[in-house]
């Protein structure tokens, strides 16, 4: 914004009255204000129009020129007000439609998976092309291999992988966590494929002010995000 920098009858210059009466609007414990309003604009407008020089007067289009510049930026901050409040509304919309996975599996992407007691872990592979041979590989937390599984040809696209928590031996597992890898020949080339994971939804919370729903699942460390879901299974 344009101000005429001529020194009133104040002694100070116009410059320096806006600089001291931002001084006066910086946060306090009481009032917390710190930007100009439209009545402190107003209020210096004033202020500005009767200390002025008469014989260098503001012009009428410095006047206009501020007006334009003060009512720009009232519009860009109500216009950034409407937005948050829009944000907070879609991020309000989806935490209401997200509570309804809770206790519901959901798959997620990565190859690491839980399984509880007396169950098994479900995955799911995708494969850019038909694969003749594909082997599932089921490994524990220190990365020891505990259950080959053997697909034989596989379409392209996505392929369910189910595994029903017993060693080779027919043995039942420990519940906990356990990484899902896919591998086969592509093109005469042993390939690692991408897997993702089912996980059962525990309870949905509120990114921290970023818009994001987060869903909290059963068995691992974090939330993950509502966006990374790639697909919800039946209740």
């Amino acid at each position: 914004m344009a101000i005429n920098n001529n020194v009133g009858q104040s002694g100070l210059s116009y410059v320096d009255q806006l600089k001291s009466l931002q001084e006066q609007n910086k946060p306090n414990e009481t009032t917390g204000k710190q930007d100009l309003k439209q009545e402190d604009f107003l209020s210096l407008l004033t202020k500005q129009l009767a200390q002025q020089d008469p014989f260098k007067p503001v012009s009428n289009d410095q006047m206009i020129a501020q007006m334009a510049s003060f009512a720009t930026v009232d519009g860009i901050n109500k216009m950034n007000g409407q937005f948050e409040s829009l944000n907070s509304s879609m991020t309000s919309n989806q935490a209401l439609q997200a509570s309804s996975l809770v206790g519901r599996d959901v798959l997620v992407p990565g190859a690491a998976g839980v399984k509880q007691d007396n169950a098994g872990m479900a995955a799911m592979v995708k494969l850019p092309q038909a694969v003749d041979n594909l082997f599932v590989r089921v490994e524990d937390q220190l990365g020891q291999l505990v259950r080959t599984i053997d697909m034989g040809a596989t379409p392209s696209g996505e392929n369910r992988i189910e595994w029903d928590g017993k060693d080779e031996n027919g043995n039942p597992l420990p519940a906990g966590k356990y990484n899902v890898k896919a591998s086969g020949l592509l093109d005469g080339k042993n390939t690692e494929f991408d897997v993702s994971t089912y996980a059962n939804v525990n309870s949905v919370l509120l990114g921290k002010g970023d818009g994001n729903v987060l869903l909290n699942l059963a068995g691992f460390d974090s939330p993950v995000r509502l966006a990374e879901v790639l697909e919800v299974g039946k209740a």
